[in-house]
């Protein structure tokens, strides 16, 4: 059995379906009222709240650790550094413990790129093998948990897996790429022609596949691996590509990226600047050359299948289906 924390989220859903269809037998951890499809069993619980775990881990092979706390544009939380400390420190330390008590095979942390840098220089590329020197909450509470199961999982016989995505993306992608492609859909000009950076990204179907992968190869065990589609865009071409998978002519215009830099800077949102005109290039050869994983998808259709698929979901909301 395979347990999956995080199965009613955006990720967890699709790997759900996709283990399913594997024919895995899952047990799903998830927030949701109802339970999603793809499951054999699904408990539904808070687990910052939830302090005994080891009943969701009896009888469990492998556990896929999606669940936590993502980036927050406007955090309200009264404290921040506490609130991701509790979410992907703490409950990813009580779930490996009650996995250890257990005798689970195997445990895959899906953990960030954040953790090694939230920007690069476009000719450098993240490795596994790079310092981590993570910028943000999310990429530091991230890396404090990578710390915490090394440390607890070291002594005893369960194996662990850590796989650093960075953004991941899809036509029902949450967060800042939804952001992006509403942008695109409504045909708002764009001041990212003359952007010359490279950000790494992986689609959806992408990871899925290769955190499948991660569960029963033996070359996987106690490793950690950057994935990602292997092919780094412009900020230019993922726009480009997104809105021609929306049939739509991209509106893009140059501006003086210093400019650009100062404005977003003045209003407090230096971060996106980074998002959008920095560069983060990441290495991920070796999930390709000791696990053998090709990615299933080329990334230009999967970018233009995500501008294709948001389009008919704004299609459906507009007819009220």
């Amino acid at each position: 059995m395979i347990l999956v924390s995080g199965a009613s989220g955006f990720i967890g859903k699709a790997l759900c379906a996709k283990l399913e269809k594997d024919h895995f037998v899952v047990r799903g951890i998830g927030r949701d009222q109802n339970c999603p499809p793809g499951l054999n069993e699904y408990v539904r619980c808070d687990l910052e709240k939830q302090l005994e775990l080891d009943g969701v881990c009896e009888g469990v092979d492998t556990i896929i650790h999606l669940a936590g706390r993502a980036h927050i544009l406007n955090d309200t939380a009264e404290d921040p550094v506490a609130a991701f400390r509790s979410a992907n420190v703490d409950v990813s330390i009580r779930l490996a413990q009650a996995a250890i008590r257990q005798g689970v095979r195997r445990f895959i942390f899906i953990s960030s790129i954040g953790v090694n840098a939230s920007e690069t220089l476009a000719d450098t590329k993240i490795t596994e093998d790079s310092p981590c020197s993570p910028t943000q909450l999310y990429g530091v509470s991230k890396k404090e948990a990578e710390s915490a199961l090394s440390s607890l999982v070291g002594p005893s016989n369960m194996e662990l897996v850590i796989i650093r995505p960075p953004l991941v993306y899809a036509g029902n992608a949450p967060g800042n790429f939804h952001r992006l492609m509403s942008i695109i859909s409504k045909g708002v000009p764009l001041p990212f022609k003359n952007v010359q950076n490279l950000r790494s990204m992986v689609s959806l179907e992408n990871l899925i596949d290769f955190i499948c992968l991660c569960v029963e190869h033996p070359s996987a065990a106690n490793e950690v691996f950057l994935v990602s589609d292997g092919v780094s865009f412009s900020t230019g071409e993922i726009i480009r590509l997104l809105a021609q998978g929306m049939g739509k002519k991209p509106k893009l215009f140059a501006f003086p990226t210093g400019l650009l830099e100062f404005g977003l800077a003045a209003v407090k949102k230096k971060s996106i600047y980074s998002q959008l005109c920095g560069s983060l290039v990441v290495d991920s050869s070796k999930s390709r050359r000791l696990l053998g994983w090709v990615p299933p998808v080329e990334p230009n259709q999967a970018l233009l299948s995500a501008g294709a698929f948001f389009k008919a979901k704004v299609k459906e909301k507009k007819e009220g289906r």
